[in-house]
């Protein structure tokens, strides 16, 4: 499973430990993934996503995870994700 947000598209990062002595040793940064269910008003059912906090954060703030799949740019999601936000925009034009 790969350490990848589905609908950010946020991964690891790279950096340095730097210690009290300034001496710099190579680390990673990791997303903080949680595993969620989220509910689609239009489809009237629910999908688990592997996203950050970040993402859970952002489709809140938009109204949902229809409101944020509106929004989202394709190259971003992944193949789960983008499966989903062509039902919901195939519900909402139906």
């Amino acid at each position: 499973m790969s350490r990848r947000c589905e609908l950010t598209g946020k991964g690891p990062m790279s950096g340095n430990n730097v210690s009290h002595a300034n001496n710099k040793t190579k680390r990673r940064f990791l997303p903080n993934l949680q595993e969620v269910t989220l509910q689609s008003d239009v489809l009237g059912r629910s999908f688990k996503f592997r996203i950050s906090s970040a993402a859970l954060r952002t489709v809140d703030h938009r109204g949902g995870l229809d409101e944020f799949m509106a929004k989202a740019k394709d190259a971003e999601l992944s193949a789960n994700a983008l499966k989903v936000k062509k039902d919901i925009m195939k519900a909402v034009a139906a």
